[in-house]
């Protein structure tokens, strides 16, 4: 082969690997909006964003992946509290400050988006995410995030989880989240929001766990949540939510986990409460009234039953003993009166589960 075909056959290698390379790089717009969002974050202990390096963003970026057909950037995926070797080796986890940059948007088929556990993350989170089509994760937990939720979340059909527990997000719950039918976790803990829990919750048919606690939700439980087929777990504790409780949220199928404590919930406890499948109810520190339904059963299964500082009269039901099992009970701090029962489970239970009663007497308590 002569010296000129060598040196033209050289050429064309080297074209075809250059093409080839640049087919396979994340697209340059994907790589600037990285960019972009790194620019609007400082991270001072782990050098997360050393990696951040090159012309392709889908190779050996931290926490960076593509799409393997499209090579556009599909997931965002950095935790704050982490095992891999980078948290290890610092014996720390995680601080970043700054906020979330627009930025983040241009990904245009980004799938997942997690920056959770950087406790120093501040601002708002940006409302151009709700146009982002294939979005199906957004976790936000553990900043600093301010602002509300943005009002047109509901755009998102594809989303699945929506995590934006323990930050500083205010405002109310936008009515659009309930086009948000493939939801299925929904966490808001731990923020300021507050207003209404919306009437058309209940479209969510796909959630599973709703946990709303810690906020300044108010008015009262919408009946339309017992439409929810598959919720497992409710949490709306820690709010300042009123009126009764639906006598629905009984008759769900799934139901597993109930928390009202720390609310201003008024009325008797209803019936179905206790003979459904929910293993861990907690009502305390409401201003429930009456008596404790007599309506335990063997369907009556909970790991802990909390009726504590109530309003409730009346006696103990004795059907409490035909339950297929209760682990923690506490009746305490509320205007019972009689003897407690004997049995199971009153024999494990200790006097704190019923003292600052009006009237009640037996083991373990003083004799009637």
């Amino acid at each position: 082969m002569s010296g000129v075909c060598f040196i033209q056959l050289t050429t064309v290698v080297v074209l075809l690997l250059s093409l080839s390379s640049a087919v396979w790089s994340c697209p340059p717009s994907d790589r600037a909006a990285l960019l972009a969002f790194k620019a609007a974050l400082k991270e001072p202990y782990l050098g997360i964003f050393n990696s951040w390096t090159g012309t392709d963003c889908c190779h050996k970026w931290y926490g960076v992946s593509c799409d393997q057909e499209t090579r556009r950037v599909a997931d965002i995926n950095l935790r704050g509290e982490s095992e891999e070797p980078i948290f290890n080796k610092a014996h720390r986890t995680g601080y970043m400050t700054g906020y979330i940059s627009p930025a983040i948007c241009k990904l245009t088929r980004l799938s997942s988006f997690t920056i959770a556990d950087w406790k120093g993350i501040s601002g708002e989170i940006p409302r151009c995410i709700s146009y982002l089509p294939f979005l199906r994760i957004i976790d936000l937990v553990g900043n600093k995030i301010s602002g509300t939720i943005p009002p047109e979340i509901g755009r998102l059909q594809r989303l699945t989880v929506l995590n934006v527990a323990d930050n500083l997000i205010s405002g109310t719950i936008p009515v659009s989240l309930a086009n948000l039918t493939s939801l299925m976790h929904l966490d808001i803990r731990n923020n300021y929001i507050s207003g209404p829990i919306p009437r058309s919750i209940g479209r969510l048919r796909m959630l599973s766990r709703a946990l709303l606690s810690g906020n300044r939700l108010s008015g009262v439980i919408p009946d339309s949540i017992s439409r929810i087929y598959r919720l497992a777990d409710l949490d709306l504790s820690r709010n300042r939510i009123y009126g009764p409780i639906p006598e629905s949220l009984g008759k769900m199928a799934v139901l597993a986990t109930l928390n009202l404590d720390l609310n201003k919930i008024s009325g008797q406890i209803p019936i179905s409460l206790l003979n459904s499948g929910i293993s861990d109810l907690n009502l305390s520190r409401n201003s429930l009234e009456g008596n404790i339904p007599n309506a335990f059963s063997a369907r009556s299964y909970f790991t802990a039953l909390d009726l504590s500082y109530n309003n409730l009269k009346g006696s103990i039901p004795k059907s409490i003993s035909s339950a297929s099992y209760v682990g923690h009970l506490d009746l305490s701090h509320n205007h019972l009166c009689g003897q407690i029962p004997v049995g199971s489970p009153f024999d494990h239970l200790e006097a704190s589960s019923f003292v600052y009663n009006d009237c009640l007497c037996g083991k373990p308590l003083k004799a009637c």
